[in-house]
C-alpha cells in the first residue's frame, strides 16, 4: 500500500512537473519567441490620446504576430498601462514580446526625417510640420505668431523665415513645438559657421539681411547656375543705391505669386515690400531660402549686369545687361511672347 502511494505520489510530481514544464515552455515562445512577422520594419505611432486597448490595435496591426495573447499578458504583468509613453516606435521581422513591449514601456523611440522646406509662408511651414510630428500644427503656428517668442530667438514677424534652413533632420516624432524651434535655433547656428559669417560681415549685411536677398533670387530663378548671377545683380543695385525693382517682392507684398506679369499699377502699392518705391532690402525674406540660396548670395559672381529680364523663350531663365539700352531691347522681347501668349496678368 505504502509502496502503491509513493508511486502515485511520484506519479504526480511527475505530471505536475510536465505540466509546469509546458506552461514555462509556453510562456517562454510567447514572451521570447520571434513572434511578430512585419515583411519589413513596421513602425507603430502612440499618441497622448491612446489607450491600452488602442495600443493593442495597433501593434497587433503593425506586428502581425503568429500569437498576441502573450503580448497582453506581459503588458498586464509589467503594469504598461500605467507606462504609456508617446512616440515613434519599430518593429522588426522575428521580434519578440519582451523587446517590443521594453521599447514601448521605457520610451526608447526610432528616430525619423522631419524635412523643413523651402516654402513661401510660415502659416505653410507649420502645416507641413504638423503633417509630420505629433505636434499639432495650430501650435507650431502659434509660436510663429506670438511676438515674445519670436523676439526670444532675436527675431521679428519679419525677419522669422531667416531662421529656417530647408533640410531633413532626425528628430523624434512625440517632438513638442517649442523643442522643434529650438532645434531650428541649433541648425541656423550649425548652418550660419564662421565661415558663412565672415562672408555675410564682407558684404555688410547680417544672416537674416542674407536670407532676405536670398529668398528674391531664388523667386527669380530656380536655375542653379544663375543664383549666383542674380544675387550679383543684386549686390551691384545696393552698392549703388539702386532699387532692387525686383517683381517677386511686389508679388509678395499683392498676395499673388500666380501672376506672371507685374503691372504699372502693382508698382504704385506703398508697401515696404514694394522695391520698385523703396530701396535696400524688404523688412524680411519673401520665403524660406535654401541652403544653395543663401551660398549664392555669400559666393555671388562678380560682373558689372545691373538689370535683368525673363527669356522670352519662357525657360525660366534670363537675360542680363550692364546698361538700361540692353536692357530694354531684352524687355521689349519678354514684353511681346507675353502679349503673344495673351498673358496680361
Amino acid at each position: 500500500m505504502k509502496k502503491n502511494k509513493k508511486k502515485l505520489i511520484l506519479l504526480l510530481t511527475i505530471v505536475a512537473a510536465g505540466i509546469g514544464m509546458a506552461c514555462a515552455g509556453t510562456l517562454a515562445y510567447l514572451w521570447f519567441g520571434p513572434l511578430f512577422r512585419p515583411t519589413d520594419t513596421a513602425y507603430l505611432y502612440i499618441d497622448r490620446d491612446d489607450t491600452i486597448d488602442s495600443i493593442y490595435y495597433k501593434v497587433e496591426k503593425a506586428g502581425n504576430p503568429k500569437i498576441f495573447i502573450g503580448f497582453r499578458w506581459m503588458a498586464a504583468y509589467r503594469e504598461y498601462d500605467r507606462h504609456i509613453r508617446t512616440g515613434r516606435y519599430a518593429i522588426r521581422p522575428g521580434e519578440n514580446v519582451y523587446h517590443v513591449l521594453s521599447r514601448l514601456r521605457w520610451g526608447y523611440q526610432e528616430p525619423m526625417n522631419l524635412v523643413v522646406g523651402s516654402v513661401r509662408q510660415l502659416d505653410r511651414l507649420a502645416r507641413n510640420v504638423g503633417r509630420q510630428l505629433m505636434t499639432d500644427s495650430a501650435d507650431i503656428a502659434r509660436l510663429l505668431t506670438d511676438s515674445l517668442h519670436i523676439a526670444s530667438l532675436g527675431y521679428d514677424r519679419q525677419t522669422l523665415p531667416a531662421l529656417f534652413i530647408p533640410n531633413t533632420y532626425e528628430v523624434y516624432w512625440d517632438m513638442p513645438a517649442e523643442d522643434f524651434l529650438q532645434r531650428m535655433v541649433q541648425e541656423h547656428e550649425r548652418f550660419w559657421n564662421k565661415d558663412r559669417r565672415a562672408k555675410a560681415q564682407a558684404l555688410g549685411m547680417t544672416p537674416a539681411e542674407v536670407a532676405t536677398l536670398a529668398s528674391i533670387v531664388e523667386e527669380e530663378t530656380n536655375a542653379k547656375e544663375e543664383k549666383p548671377i542674380v544675387a550679383g545683380l543684386y549686390i551691384n543695385r545696393l552698392q549703388r543705391g539702386m532699387p532692387l525693382q525686383a517683381d517677386p517682392t511686389v508679388r509678395f507684398a499683392i498676395g499673388d505669386f500666380g501672376r506672371q506679369r507685374v503691372t504699372y499699377a502693382d508698382l504704385t502699392l506703398d508697401s515696404p515690400y514694394n522695391t520698385y518705391r523703396y530701396t535696400g532690402l524688404p523688412p524680411g525674406p519673401i520665403r524660406i531660402p535654401t541652403p544653395e540660396g543663401l551660398d549664392a548670395v555669400l559666393d555671388y559672381a562678380r560682373h558689372n549686369y545691373l538689370y535683368m529680364c525673363a527669356k522670352e523663350d519662357f525657360s525660366g531663365r534670363h537675360n542680363f545687361a550692364s546698361n538700361y539700352a540692353d536692357h530694354l531691347r531684352n524687355a521689349r522681347r519678354y514684353q511681346q511672347a507675353l502679349n503673344k501668349r495673351k498673358i496680361f496678368h
